[in-house]
This record gives structure tokens, C-alpha cells and sequence, in this order.
């Protein structure tokens, strides 16, 4: 067969034209998906359920089980909302009335089912575990890519267990967790001893600016040494009254604080504080195990004092969402309950629950999202989505979204660069 030189010409060029045309599609989507969709928050506050956290026994009931024990299904009834078609647990009536401001995602999934830390790993930075790369929090993310909103209070406070899952990874310290271990006094590490007069604390600064003068001279070229005397930084500047004085929950009104209800509620209404002195994240963990003896981790016996957690969560959440309302910050904070995973809707021989990680809840709030609506839909039992799977990296990307940051910005871990998200796309739905 002959070929002459004009057909190849113009067969090269098709094909230039088609792979053309293909990039720019691809280039189109991708300016859909990063311009269209940006939201405005300026905060986030997560409240963790570490453990696994039920969702059909939370914010996707199913019909209740006949035994609890051999008949699958919800533990409780469930009880209508202010979202029209969309019930949650009988045990949570003050969020139900509040439901309009919230969306529950119920539809996010992922494949780590039988190790807590690698699915709370997941749940934490977007990614799974790598040999290669130490991914960074998405506290340390938004700290990032959100930037400062005030310097003489951290970006990214954690309230619970600190963990690999909550680290800077290749953001550097800098971008790491001011770490808190009760609501009614800051960082040990922050608060200067009474026997430390004012004097003697001018003295010692100047001696250590002196000998960090001299090191950081010495290790000009290091940056894992630039980001710890960054971080020293800002520890300096964290201990005056701006920040330590958010711990003063006394000045807030008695019955606010009661509202909240116990510690768990406590430390949502220290989040709130943090968040109004300029705070981008907070974790608020609701890890007080020993209420029902397993926290939301609900094997064997844990299961039948789990209405009391549920109970807890109502209460401080609620009072959450309504205090940011009447203060005229909801819409510039999303609120984020999550976990490392479900449920299954069936029940061990002592009567509790196993790890699900196929379909779960996470909920959202505020943020200036459209609330008022359920994302994605399971089956009868809650085992198996049915429709608009939300994938981790999904989660991230509306997030990172709604707190105007780009999800698909690249960020780098020394020379390489990393996307933000694990290529998530923002639930679309959830923007106006």
C-alpha cells in the first residue's frame, strides 16, 4: 500500500486537532469544577466521633430492628425534621428543628473497614497512607491555603487525641495543631509560672533571641529548622492575652453555657470563641469513652448506652449551630461531623455493631452552603449506596470549597508537587 507524504500530513494533523480538542474539554472541566464553585467561609469547626459513629442510628435511620440483636436494622425510631422526606435518630429532637441549616452526606465511602487509624488517617488528610509522601491534615490544609485571619491566635486548634492523621505532614510546623487538654486553661506550654516575674521573662527572651539568632545563622539553607523557629515564633505569640483569654468561658452567660450541656458541649463552645478571635479550624473530638464505655466505637455492650452519646451530640450541637446563628457567623462557618467510618446495620452476638466503611454519613452545616437537603441515598438497611456516591476526596474538595480555597490548587513536598484533593470534585449541589 502506497502512503504519501500528504495523507500523513493530514492524518497527523487530525489527530493533533482531536487530542487538541480532548485537552481543551478536559481543560474546560477543570475550570468548571475550580471557578464555578467557591464558597465564602472563613472557618470550619469538626467535631470528631472517633470510634466509627452509627449512622443508621444517627442521621440515616432505617426501620428499627425487632431484637436489636438477630433483626437488622435502626436502634431507634426516627423522627421528622425541618428538611421535608428526611428523618434522623429520635434521640437528636433540638437538631431536628435545625435541620434546614445542615446537609447530611450520606452517601461517603472508602475501603479501610478493620483498622481505626488508617481510616481515620483517611478521613483526616484524603488520602490513604503512603510510603513516599506524609500528607498534611485537613486542619493544616486549610491553614495553608486560607492563610492567617490573626497572628497572636493559632490557624488550626485540636481538641482530642493528637495523631499522625492530624499532623502538618510536608506543610511543615508551621501548619501544625495548637494541641488542648481541657477547655477551662490554654496550652501548659503557653502559660508562663507565677514565680516568672515580667522581668525575668524579658531577660530570657532576649537571651534566646540571641542564641536562635546564632542557630538559625548557622543552619540558613535547612527549612526543617526555619519552620521549628517559625513555630517557636508564634508559640511566643500565642501566649499573650488575645489568645489565652479565650479560655475565660466564665464570661459567657450561664445559661449559654448550660445550653451547651456537658464537657463535650464545653469544648464546642470553646471552638466558638476560637473561631471568633479569628481560629480557621478546629477539631473538637467527642471522645468522653467512658459515658456508654466504648464511645462510639459500639461493640458488644457499647451499643446499649449509645442513646446517651447521641443525646450529648444533640444538645452541643444544636446549641452550636443556634449561638453562630444569633452571632451572625453560621454562614461563615461550616460545620463538619464526621468519622473514620459506619455501622452495619446487622449486630454482633452481644448485640453491637461492626465497622461499615461501604456508605456512612457525614454531616454539614452553616458554611453558606444550600442546606435543606440530603446528599446521596442508601439502601433499605444503610449497607449500600443507591445513589450519589460522595468519595473522600469528594468531601475534601467541598470543603476545601466552601472555604474558598482551590481544591485542585498544587502544593509541594519539597520539589514534587501534590494536588490539594486526590482529584475530589465539590458536591455541586450543595453550592448555589
Amino acid at each position: 500500500m502506497f502512503i504519501n507524504r500528504r495523507d500523513v500530513l493530514k492524518s497527523s494533523a487530525a489527530g493533533i486537532s482531536t487530542f487538541a480538542a480532548a485537552n481543551s474539554i478536559r481543560t474546560l472541566q477543570a475550570d468548571e469544577s475550580t471557578k464555578e464553585v467557591r464558597g465564602k467561609a472563613e472557618h470550619c469547626i469538626m467535631i470528631w466521633l472517633g470510634g466509627g459513629s452509627s449512622q443508621v442510628d444517627t442521621f440515616d435511620p432505617k426501620r428499627v430492628s425487632k431484637d436489636g440483636l438477630k433483626d437488622p436494622g435502626s436502634a431507634y425510631p426516627a423522627i421528622d425534621t425541618a428538611i421535608s422526606g428526611v428523618q434522623i435518630c429520635e434521640h437528636m429532637p433540638k437538631t431536628a428543628s435545625l435541620m434546614d441549616r445542615c446537609a447530611p452526606v450520606r452517601t461517603v465511602h472508602h475501603d479501610v473497614i478493620d483498622e481505626h487509624a488508617a481510616a481515620a488517617y483517611r478521613m483526616h488528610t484524603g488520602r490513604p497512607t503512603s510510603g513516599t509522601v506524609v500528607y498534611p491534615s485537613l486542619g493544616s490544609l486549610v491553614s495553608k491555603m486560607r492563610g492567617p485571619i490573626n497572628d497572636l491566635v493559632p490557624s488550626y486548634v485540636l481538641m482530642g487525641n493528637p495523631s499522625p492523621a492530624r499532623e502538618p505532614g510536608f506543610l511543615g510546623a508551621e501548619h501544625g495543631y495548637i494541641y488542648l487538654t481541657e477547655t477551662k486553661s490554654g496550652p501548659k506550654g503557653l502559660t508562663r509560672p507565677n514565680r516568672v516575674t515580667d522581668e525575668r521573662q524579658k531577660r530570657r527572651l532576649q537571651m534566646l533571641e540571641k542564641m536562635r539568632s546564632q542557630y538559625a545563622a548557622k543552619h540558613a539553607d535547612e527549612t526543617i529548622i526555619k519552620n521549628y523557629l517559625a513555630a517557636m515564633e508564634q508559640g511566643f505569640r500565642l501566649s499573650g492575652p488575645e489568645f489565652m483569654s479565650t479560655f475565660d468561658l466564665e464570661n459567657e452567660p450561664a445559661d449559654l453555657r448550660e445550653q451547651y450541656g456537658d464537657e463535650f458541649g464545653q469544648r464546642c463552645l470553646l471552638a466558638r470563641r476560637l473561631l471568633e478571635r479569628g481560629t480557621r479550624f478546629v477539631e473538637v473530638s467527642f471522645n468522653l469513652n467512658f459515658v456508654n464505655g466504648t464511645g462510639w466505637d459500639t461493640h458488644r455492650e457499647g451499643q446499649k448506652k449509645q442513646h446517651l452519646l447521641i443525646q450529648s451530640l444533640d444538645h452541643a450541637f444544636s446549641a452550636l449551630i443556634e449561638d453562630l446563628e444569633e452571632k451572625k457567623l453560621l454562614d461563615k462557618t461550616l460545620l463538619v461531623i464526621a468519622s473514620e467510618f459506619g455501622r452495619p446495620s446487622s449486630f454482633d452476638s452481644l448485640g453491637g455493631r461492626g465497622h461499615h466503611a461501604k456508605a456512612f454519613t457525614v454531616m454539614l452545616g452553616g458554611g453558606g452552603l444550600k442546606t435543606g437537603q440530603a446528599i446521596g441515598t442508601t439502601d433499605e438497611l444503610g449497607m449500600n449506596i443507591v445513589d450519589r456516591p460522595v468519595s473522600v476526596p469528594d468531601l475534601f474538595a467541598t470543603i476545601l470549597a466552601t472555604l474558598g480555597a482551590n481544591p485542585h490548587e498544587e502544593l509541594y513536598a519539597s520539589a514534587r508537587p501534590v494536588p490539594a484533593t486526590d482529584g475530589g470534585v465539590p458536591i455541586r449541589e450543595l453550592f448555589s
